[in-house]
């Protein structure tokens, strides 16, 4: 086996890998060779296989992982919202936005998918793609979401949130109700 795999895979800036991605990165265009490569690495813990056709580095990123199980998504609302001190409450989980609504957990990860209109997912005002494969929501935009998803949704602190960016990104959601609950909110 060759060890160009190996390399190629380790000095990449990604931690997880979608089979097609390790096929442009390795440049192989016979799966069956590829796949065959892909379970020797697995067998001999040079690779992790996290689900049918996701791999990863040893340390990988669970973030990215997050992101590369459901695609399009985007990590946001409570895992975001938590991380810029808008709301306090706890979570080992990660909330992602994507076109389907899914809870995958086991001993090592929780994901909470949840669904929201087309055009609304596939906006990319307010959401930092990085190179590394995490997409995430600006704190801005995840404030939106979970409002838009959850009409009563209770925040402890709105002082981080820039208003500007907020009123700029309202009109992706196309929604009445939503602009009034924000002006509401944003005005207390």
């Amino acid at each position: 086996m060759s060890s160009n795999f190996i390399i190629k895979l380790y000095t990449d800036q990604k931690t997880v890998f979608s089979l097609q991605e390790i096929a442009m990165l390795v440049d192989e265009p016979d799966f069956t060779k590829l796949k065959q490569r892909i379970n020797y690495y697995v067998r001999t813990n040079k690779i992790k296989r996290l689900r049918k056709g996701i791999y990863a580095k040893e340390n990988y990123s669970i973030e990215e992982f997050s992101c590369k199980i459901f695609k399009p998504s985007y990590i946001s609302l409570e895992y975001v919202l938590q991380q810029a001190g808008i709301i306090f409450q706890y979570s080992t989980g990660i909330t992602l936005i994507s076109y389907l609504s899914r809870k995958i957990e086991n001993k090592k990860y929780h994901f909470i998918y949840r669904k929201l209109k087309n055009e609304i997912l596939y906006h990319s005002a307010g959401i930092n793609i990085n190179d590394n494969g995490i997409n995430i929501a600006t704190p801005e935009r995840a404030f939106l979401d979970i409002l838009y998803l959850n009409k009563k949704y209770y925040f402890d602190s709105l002082r981080s949130l820039n208003k500007e960016n907020i009123f700029k990104l309202l009109p992706i959601y196309q929604s009445n109700q939503l602009t009034r609950r924000v002006k509401k909110l944003l005005q207390e």
